[in-house]
């Protein structure tokens, strides 16, 4: 047992299940249920983003048709194994997310003149907390039971040009779901200790 477990507030099963024992899966079988899909959403939208602006965007790709399309997207290694799993997800972030001020934060719009008189600023403030709610996408979905693997190797030009061709969201990662397949993983890789990574001033 690690300090992670005598200091977490949830059990030593959930502890492992989403972060020490998680890990990332190339091979995929079993299924996963529309309720499971919208499970996944609805754990991922309790995460904190800036102004509770919730950027990110998820498309689900379920027909043969549209996996092909993304598939052929993909860098060669990642093919057969997106080709195969029960589910992929296409995680976005909305490029016009600030349009949406009176949704996620009724009642206080002052700050949003700041990102429309910036363009870069409601970018990349759109991507960076899109790319902080796909942390809290990966945890949900090792939360309901399933394994995740991010891959961040694709065309994402040639993604958003399929499935996103008004420009009204850019793609950043894509994430296959669903029980781990046989030979899903190899030997765990090193994680950085404490002492490598953090300090404190």
């Amino acid at each position: 047992m690690t300090i992670a477990h005598e200091e977490a507030v949830i059990d030593s099963a959930a502890v492992d299940a989403i972060f020490a024992e998680a890990r990332t899966a190339n091979a995929f079988t079993g299924e996963v249920s529309e309720q499971q899909a919208r499970a996944i959403y609805e754990l991922t939208k309790f995460g904190p983003t800036a102004f509770n602006s919730q950027p990110l965007r998820v498309t689900y790709v379920r027909s043969e048709e549209a996996r092909g399309k993304l598939v052929a997207a993909l860098s060669s290694g990642n093919r057969a194994k997106t080709a195969s799993a029960p589910l992929v997800a296409i995680l976005s972030y909305d490029t016009a997310w600030q349009e949406q001020w009176d949704n996620f934060l009724p009642g206080y719009n002052a700050p949003k003149a700041m990102y429309d008189a910036s363009p870069d600023l409601a970018t990349s403030t759109g991507n960076n907390n899109a790319h902080l709610q796909a942390g809290y996408f990966i945890l949900a979905v090792r939360s309901l039971g399933f394994a995740a693997g991010p891959m961040t190797g694709a065309d994402f030009a040639a993604i958003d040009a399929e499935f996103f061709p008004a420009g009204d969201q850019k793609s950043f990662l894509v994430v296959n779901i669903g029980q781990p397949g046989p030979e899903a993983w190899g030997d765990a890789k090193p994680k950085f200790a404490y002492e490598d990574v953090v300090r404190t001033v």
